[in-house]
């Protein structure tokens, strides 16, 4: 074996010797490693997976679809938007769909959808709900799946077929023990035979304005064609309450614009705010764009890791300091050990190399622990709670190589301390 390797072995083996005499206060000096990377891994696995919960929910609303919802205008608007009969006219048109097919660059597809809060009734069961009438392509631009039957079709749209799709939470509720395909439920004062069933990916801020019941489940929604909600339900509205009623007037409650292309969406977003703004003199409508929403979703995410990163690197730091104090009191107390050492011929690098080799060994060690404790937490997270945590391959990488360099950083100030005492000087120590 090559001399210098085997002295270098030497040393190693001798600082690693030095800390077994004193496993306790080895194990409580590399505690502030251990939950420094530790802290770093799970926090940065939790924002992780907090911000890639929060993209997936905005990436199924679309990256290629502009959202565009009617939203009752304010107040001091109301009254300029009364019509004939005393009620609130307001929102999308058709007439708003029909212009941005045909003027608006790169549009593939316009889906309208009107939304009315109605009772479905199955027996005795009775359970409030969201009747969505649309077209047959809204699964392919929403996302909505079809577990069981067919949802609609052109057929459907065509006849103004009483015919029904039932989302499954609301078919488990209204149908507990029988099959609901083939059955007909009650909306109104009409009945719709049930023709299929769909899974939705519904958020809270899926609801508009009229669906925005407290405690409702989310996935209480009907759909049937709409051309026969326009004609089962009219155009006018009429909310009852205890001190009277209110009538609005609403074409369509929402209308999603789905582009050819993601890069589209970003010309298209401002062509329609102004075709829109000519033909709405008051603000009833609002536009939302999921690609928008993601872009900022990613940046959040960015400055949300930098943050959680800073906070759990603090901790490590406080390991680092706690290394380099027990080091200092470590050489003020081996003071005759160096001595010896060097009058029997060690050399300055030799009492650097074995004290710097004590700290990398204490950060190091506890850089392997936290490591382990940091991707045993966040499962023990997801396990405990629904929140998903994702412990990435950098995270680790970083904060394991961040203890090592505490190690070094830390550990050479008492190492050079060590070298630096005279040998004389040092064997005369009590």
């Amino acid at each position: 074996m090559n001399p210098l390797s085997f002295q270098f072995l030497s040393t190693v083996r001798l600082g690693v010797k030095s800390l077994m005499l004193h496993k306790l206060r080895s194990v409580l000096t590399m505690l502030g490693i251990i939950f420094g990377v530790c802290s770093v891994i799970a926090m940065l696995a939790i924002g992780e997976g907090a911000s890639y919960a929060a993209q997936e929910e905005i990436k199924k609303l679309g990256s290629e679809n502009i959202i565009l919802r009617s939203l009752k205008p304010p107040d001091d608007a109301k009254l300029a938007g009364l019509g004939r009969g005393g009620a609130l006219d307001y929102g999308l048109t058709y007439q708003d769909g029909a212009r941005i097919q045909a003027t608006i660059p790169g549009v593939r597809r316009v889906l309208p959808a009107r939304i009315v809060r109605e009772n479905v009734i199955f027996g005795p069961n009775s359970i409030p709900c969201q009747v969505i009438g649309t077209l047959p392509f809204y699964p392919e631009i929403v996302g909505l799946e079809v577990v069981r039957g067919r949802f609609l079709t052109e057929t459907d749209e065509r006849n103004t077929d009483n015919v029904c799709v039932l989302t499954v939470g609301l078919a488990q509720r209204l149908f507990p023990y029988q099959d609901p395909l083939d059955h007909s439920v009650k909306v109104d004062a009409f009945y719709y035979r049930v023709v299929g069933l769909v899974r939705e990916r519904n958020l809270p801020e899926h609801r508009t304005q009229q669906a925005a019941m407290e405690g409702e489940p989310l996935d209480n929604n009907v759909y049937i064609p709409l051309a026969t909600a326009r004609t089962r339900f009219g155009e006018v509205l009429v909310r009852r309450s205890a001190g009277g009623f209110e009538a609005e007037k609403v074409e369509l409650h929402e209308l999603r614009v789905q582009m050819k292309s993601t890069e589209s969406v970003e010309t298209a977003d401002p062509q329609i705010k102004t075709l829109l703004n000519r033909f709405h003199s008051k603000n009833d409508y609002e536009i939302i764009v999921p690609l928008q929403l993601l872009r900022q979703a990613e940046r959040t995410k960015r400055i949300f890791n930098v943050v959680l990163g800073s906070i759990a690197a603090i901790s490590l730091l406080v390991g680092g300091i706690g290394i380099m104090n027990i080091m200092l009191a470590t050489v003020t107390e081996r003071t005759r050990e160096i001595g010896i050492r060097r009058a029997l011929g060690a050399k300055r690098r030799d009492i650097t190399l074995q004290f710097l080799v004590e700290t990398v060994v204490l950060s190091v060690g506890g850089g392997l622990i936290g490591v382990a404790l940091g991707i045993v937490t966040p499962l023990v997270v997801s396990s405990l709670t629904d929140m998903k945590t994702i412990v990435t391959l950098w995270s680790v990488l970083v904060a394991f190589g961040i203890s090592g360099a505490v190690g070094i950083v830390f550990g050479l100030y008492p190492a050079k301390a060590a070298a630096q005492l005279d040998p004389i000087e040092a064997l005369r120590h009590e």
